[in-house]
């Protein structure tokens, strides 16, 4: 039963969210930032995922507040029975009247669509968790997105489903498609711009683009949603991901359960939160090409650029004049074949010198060059700054960035 006082000076919360996967995890730290702001909190928090029973310690707790993203029809029945202030994150049953804090499923969609249209590609599709509230909602947007400039959206139909399940179960199912996916790829128009409705999906679609001898981004270029850190840079090759702004949603989920606690009335509809913008990895870093061999050539310098190549291996794989390669080259790309080779390298070099301890002279070497004092010329004269300076200050605007969400 909720407490009869009307301040709480310390109340006992339920949080409900599921730590197995990143998107939880940041809601967690949503909150968590609010408490150290404004708390303290007693909390109740147990590891679990987003489908699990609801805990059986909960249908007979006596705490202020609960915050919860269990997908689980029981939840409702709980929620009404304890009474006590309630705040969903994620789409409330129809027949229960509390609040929501969302990630703006529309944004996102129309995040993933600008960036695949911002490289050029006329054709694009969707594949998704047919049957899941959020990939629905994101397959509508995403299609919608295409049709408002006149293009269209291919979408992944998938198999029919006997029944309907829960977020978990439409996701198990969609994972034994690899293969119907890696049919339904080789069919698409390309060179194609592909949203997956999060990373999960994408990491597949993926897969199946390895199993349907599909270049990636050459030919399929994939974003997915969530930014799982983890999961996209395992990704082969490491997959694009617009950001939902996690930490937000978890915070202002709990500034609205505080107020809700102290006896005001919590909003009536959903607050939805924008993703704070896409980050960019290697699975749509890319520019669409029509042109075949200007593509091969793209795709050959972004997988051998550091093996120490040159425009001469270039033109022994692609069958072009040098003169015609490089003009038709630099004319599709902005750059020649030899400026895009010290541009892939440098963007390696930038990755090795933030998320690596490795000495310079290795980080030369692992670009392909014999000399470090060449590498360290070249990047300067590209980068304004020498590869030493560009580690420390970008080691120190995170540790600022760290200190400030402590």
């Amino acid at each position: 039963m909720k407490r009869s006082s009307a301040k709480l000076s310390r109340p006992h919360v339920a949080l409900l969210i599921e730590s197995s996967r990143a998107y939880g995890r940041g809601l967690l730290q949503g909150v968590a930032r609010y408490i150290r702001e404004h708390g303290p909190w007693y909390v109740s928090l147990e590891e679990h995922g987003i489908c699990d029973e609801v805990p059986d310690w909960l249908e007979k707790w006596s705490g202020d507040g609960i915050i919860t993203r269990l997908d689980n029809v029981a939840m409702a029945g709980v929620v009404r029975c304890l009474r006590v202030p309630t705040v969903y994150l994620r789409n409330v049953p129809p027949d229960l009247k509390v609040p929501s804090v969302l990630t703006d499923n529309a944004a996102a969609s129309r995040a993933a669509f600008d960036h695949l249209r911002e490289r050029g590609f006329r054709h694009f599709a969707f594949c998704g968790f047919n049957g899941a509230d959020y990939s629905d909602e994101r397959r509508d947007a995403f299609v919608r997105a295409a049709s408002e400039v006149g293009l269209r959206s291919h979408v992944y139909a998938g198999r029919p489903h006997p029944h309907e399940a829960d977020t978990a179960g439409y996701e198990h199912e969609g994972l034994k498609d690899t293969t119907l996916v890696a049919l339904w790829i080789k069919e698409l128009p390309k060179p194609v711009g592909l949203m997956a409705c999060n990373d999960v999906r994408g990491q597949q679609a993926l897969e199946a683009c390895r199993a349907a001898g599909v270049a990636v981004p050459d030919d399929v270029a994939v974003v997915g949603v969530d930014n799982d850190e983890v999961l996209c840079d395992l990704s082969n090759p490491p997959l694009s991901s617009v950001v939902p702004n996690t930490q937000r949603i978890g915070y202002e989920a709990a500034a609205l359960l505080a107020q809700m606690m102290m006896g005001r009335k919590g909003r009536r509809t959903a607050l939805y939160i924008e993703p704070t913008g896409v980050v960019t990895r290697r699975s749509t870093e890319v520019l669409a090409v029509e042109d075949r061999r200007i593509a091969a050539a793209a795709h050959f310098i972004r997988e051998h650029a550091c093996e120490g190549i040159d425009v001469g291996d270039l033109l022994r794989v692609i069958p072009m004049s040098r003169s015609s390669l490089e003009r038709r080259f630099s004319q599709i790309m902005g750059r020649s074949p030899k400026e895009e080779i010290l541009r892939a390298r440098l963007n390696r070099a930038k990755q090795l010198l933030l998320e690596t301890d490795f000495s310079l002279e290795l980080i030369a070497e692992k670009l392909g060059l014999t000399h470090t004092e060449y590498f360290g010329r070249i990047f300067k004269k590209k980068m304004g700054i020498t590869p030493a300076k560009f580690r420390s200050r970008s080691r120190a605007a995170n540790a600022a960035d760290a200190l400030l969400m402590t």
